[in-house]
């Protein structure tokens, strides 16, 4: 049993590995940032431990920028981060074997990217928790990690897009996405999403794009749905 447990931690860790490294510049940048608006290294320690969710700070920092009253500044994040409702909807179906505890704490560590990986792992193979904690849960430490360094540093590391850091989150993301094309049926959900958001961004305050887009995805997804493809 205690075998079979490294074993699929250590296949997780290993499928996870290539995103430490892409997720390394950007904790850094986002520290680097955080110390410009005044947090102090154990703050921004504190913020990417507890929020952990990149989007959210980025979009923190923003309003901290502008004085945005903190009723508001939480709103903005909880809006950002309603995404994960909706990771969590999907991933649900495929953790359903897992005690309600052990789920609740592994769901903590659901990023983005960690999401794509375990969805795709799950339409081959069947979910464990050592799975799952292997593939989610090294992002975390090593997220908090750089982005203290990135606050320690401070402004040294200087405007990451002149690097092209500002696209990195969307980078890492479409190409973990690659792995879920089945045809002309996916690249209609995307581009649905896609436009969708670009819209919302356009014409709504705040981060309700990020809703807009999943939403209208998931929408396309049910319309489109064949009951060949459950099985």
């Amino acid at each position: 049993m205690a075998k079979q447990y490294w074993t699929d931690f250590w296949r997780g860790f290993g499928d996870v590995s290539p995103l430490l490294v892409a997720y390394a510049p950007i904790a850094a940048i986002w520290g680097a940032v955080a110390a410009g608006q005044g947090l102090s290294t154990l703050e921004a320690i504190l913020m990417s431990a507890i929020v952990y969710s990149g989007a959210a700070q980025f979009v923190a920092l923003d309003l901290m920028k502008s004085g945005t009253p903190l009723s508001l500044l939480t709103f903005a994040i909880a809006t950002v981060a309603l995404r994960h409702v909706l990771m969590s909807a999907s991933i649900s179906r495929s953790i359903a074997h897992f005690s309600p505890a052990r789920a609740s704490v592994l769901l903590f560590w659901l990023t983005d990217e960690a999401w794509a990986l375990l969805e795709r792992r799950a339409q081959h193979q069947k979910l464990t928790p050592a799975y799952f904690f292997g593939a989610s849960f090294p992002l975390w430490p090593n997220w908090v990690l750089f982005s203290g360094i990135g606050a320690s540093v401070g402004n040294l590391l200087g405007d990451g897009a002149r690097y092209g850091l500002d696209f990195a989150f969307a980078g890492i993301f479409i190409g973990v996405l690659a792995g879920f094309w089945k045809g002309p049926r996916t690249g209609a959900i995307l581009v649905a999403s896609a436009v969708t958001a670009c819209l919302a961004k356009l014409w709504l305050p705040g981060a309700w794009y990020i809703i807009a887009g999943g939403v209208a995805g998931m929408a396309l997804a049910v319309v489109t749905w064949r009951e060949e493809e459950a099985t």
